[in-house]
């Protein structure tokens, strides 16, 4: 592998830090948001940057209204989409359709054991996903096993806006570094090549 070929993947692992940092800065303020991360390993093929979600748990945003539900540490609870496929989420501001069902921003419906909930807008939801409608239990909420809830709070993102401007600068300062070294192997090349053509002339 040249030097050329070399700063070229050097210049394309750059670029992708930077967009993976630039969409997590874009995101700051995204709830459920999950920051990504780019990691770059050196191959026979030159530097290769993949990018992955990280795990860190994100903070909870208190929001004081009964219909925003967050997971509280680990788990999950489900909605349905418009296929009928369960989906997990940690985090869903409710409203309700116009039959009545809790849906969320996307319009899938929360479930219950025996499917889609359905109750009025005074709804409240406790820790251990019980719906209750002035005082009745109307739903238990589909969740993976120890899953508690908090009613009251959105799920936050985990991106550090600070941490992620550094990255930005990080990585444009990278390209710009591979980008001069590419160009500077370049002039060097062709150098190379006139000299050995004046010679052969």
């Amino acid at each position: 592998m040249d030097g050329i070929h070399l700063m070229a993947t050097a210049m394309r692992a750059a670029q992708l830090k930077l967009d993976v940092s630039a969409s997590n800065l874009a995101n700051v303020s995204s709830d459920g948001f999950a920051r990504r991360v780019a990691r770059t390993t050196l191959g026979p093929a030159g530097l290769a940057t993949s990018a992955t979600r990280d795990a860190a748990p994100a903070p909870l945003r208190h929001t004081g209204r009964a219909l925003d539900v967050a997971v509280a540490g680990a788990g999950s609870f489900f909605v349905r989409d418009s296929a009928g496929r369960a989906i997990p989420v940690r985090s869903a501001s409710l409203e309700r359709d116009a039959r009545g069902v809790l849906v969320d921003d996307r319009g899938r419906a929360l479930l219950g054991r025996n499917g889609p909930i359905a109750a009025s807008a005074s709804a409240t939801i406790d820790a251990d996903g019980v719906v209750r409608d002035d005082g009745r239990i109307v739903a238990r909420i589909a969740r993976s096993a120890g899953t508690s809830l908090e009613s009251g709070f959105l799920t936050g993102t985990n991106v550090d806006g600070m941490h992620e401007m550094v990255d930005v600068l990080v990585a444009e300062r990278a390209f710009e570094t591979a980008q001069k070294t590419l160009s500077a192997l370049d002039e060097e090349r062709q150098k190379d090549a006139d000299d050995v053509a004046r010679i052969k002339a």
